[in-house]
């Protein structure tokens, strides 16, 4: 009896440990979640410069991006499984090293080569502490993985709200490798200051907190292995890379939209200030980016992932659909443009989420890290994009965007939702 009472509290105590120190770790994984954001969210703006400076193809700039984004996915797994091995700091603090030496090649480079070593460099640092951050945020908070996720994730999105315009005054003022170098130096010296204080949970209280009652942790915890060999994944990877790509070109290319439709120049009026429409857009769509994160993780918390994607991706694919349509007025640029980016954003919180829901938090960052992999297929389309683009107009790319969206959404009520519930069933 008096053992039963000793363990008893040895658990509440760790439990309460868990609490407590458990949203300071959430915090310093979205500080750095927001260093790395003008990694991705930044990239546009520096897309002309170097265009007037070199005179390179915009495809072949933006193979530059895809190439980010392929090095900041595809490691992931590899990170994650690191993570869950040698816990949270040393991996954080390789990758805010990396994000500091890729920007500063990007400072100096001279040739698409370089620039193409320079943006994999970055992807591969931001990768290890995107990964990082919120295989981390998962194991913290099992009972409310979408909002923590969706938290996490929000430092990602709405990140380089407040730098927007700061790198496109010092673009304008001291050049675009100027820029790269000290806001890369700067946002990778944050990381790895802050890296030194991440750690990850304690198994034991984890394991005794409350779980919610769809997920499956309580009855296995799938490897790596055992997850690819369900259809359920291959499902969610699909529907993520159908998801992903949509948002990845306007992330891209929001500029280069803004000029083809003539409202990049254009001030926009709001209470007091008129920035140029294209500026204006890029704060909103950043914090619009943020919000709908924790936003969407919340909801799902509550009313089930697979009616959260529905609702979100299918007012994503009216948002792109209306932006092709509508975009040439600047007020309705900058209105639909955050429309597009606060319907697309969530899949960073949802995804993972549904991952761990699924396939259980022990492994969370590996599985989860896999899943987000989907992110560098999609980053195919983003040259390709371009090229359709020029080839065609925008307006092309935007309604394809926007089929690609609407199937995701039918597909997260008629195969996910059935599918994941056959399983949950099965295995109970």
């Amino acid at each position: 009896m008096t053992a039963n009472v000793a363990t008893s509290s040895a658990a509440d105590l760790a439990r309460d440990r868990l609490r407590s120190g458990r949203w300071i770790q959430l915090v310093l994984g979205v500080i750095c979640m927001v260093m790395i954001a003008n990694l991705q969210y930044g990239w546009t703006l520096f897309v002309t410069p170097i265009q007037n400076a070199h005179h390179w193809s915009l495809a072949a700039i933006q193979v530059a991006f895809a190439l980010f984004v392929n090095t900041e996915t595809f490691l992931v797994p590899v990170e994650g499984y690191l993570a869950d091995r040698f816990g949270p700091r040393v991996v954080t603090i390789g990758g805010g090293v990396l994000v500091a030496l890729g920007w500063s090649i990007n400072s100096f480079a001279d040739s698409l080569t370089l620039l193409y070593v320079g943006q994999a460099v970055a992807g591969v640092g931001a990768g290890a502490v995107y990964g990082t951050c919120i295989g981390n945020a998962l194991k913290w908070f099992p009972e409310r993985r979408g909002l923590a996720a969706g938290i996490t994730a929000a430092g990602f999105g709405a990140g380089s709200a407040l730098t927007v315009i700061p790198i496109s005054a010092m673009i304008d003022s001291s050049g675009y490798g100027q820029t790269f170098l000290y806001f890369g130096l700067g946002q990778g010296i944050v990381i790895i200051v802050l890296a030194m204080m991440l750690s990850k949970p304690d198994a034991n209280a984890i394991a005794a907190l409350p779980k919610p009652t769809n997920a499956l942790t309580d009855q296995h915890q799938y490897s790596w292995r055992q997850m690819l060999r369900t259809p359920v994944f291959w499902i969610m990877y699909f529907m993520f890379v159908m998801m992903a790509a949509g948002g990845l070109f306007v992330t891209a290319n929001l500029k280069q939209v803004a000029v083809a439709f003539h409202v990049d120049k254009v001030h926009v009026a709001f209470l007091g200030f008129a920035p140029p429409a294209i500026l204006f857009a890029l704060t909103l769509d950043r914090i619009m980016n943020g919000i709908t994160r924790p936003f969407f993780g919340w909801v799902s918390d509550r009313i089930g992932r697979e009616n959260t994607m529905f609702i979100a991706f299918a007012t994503e694919a009216i948002g792109i659909l209306l932006l092709s349509q509508l975009g040439n007025s600047p007020v309705m640029f900058v209105v639909l443009s955050g429309l597009v980016f606060f319907a697309w954003g969530e899949i960073y919180s949802l995804f993972p989420s549904t991952c761990a829901d699924t396939y259980g938090w022990k492994f969370a960052s590996t599985n989860a890290g896999i899943l987000y992999t989907a992110k560098g297929v999609a980053s195919y389309f983003v040259p390709i994009a371009a090229l359709i683009a020029t080839w065609s107009n925008w307006q092309t790319v935007f309604v394809i965007a926007s089929i690609m969206n609407a199937t995701a959404a039918v597909m997260a009520l008629a195969v996910l939702k059935p599918m994941r519930k056959h399983m949950m069933m099965r295995k109970t």
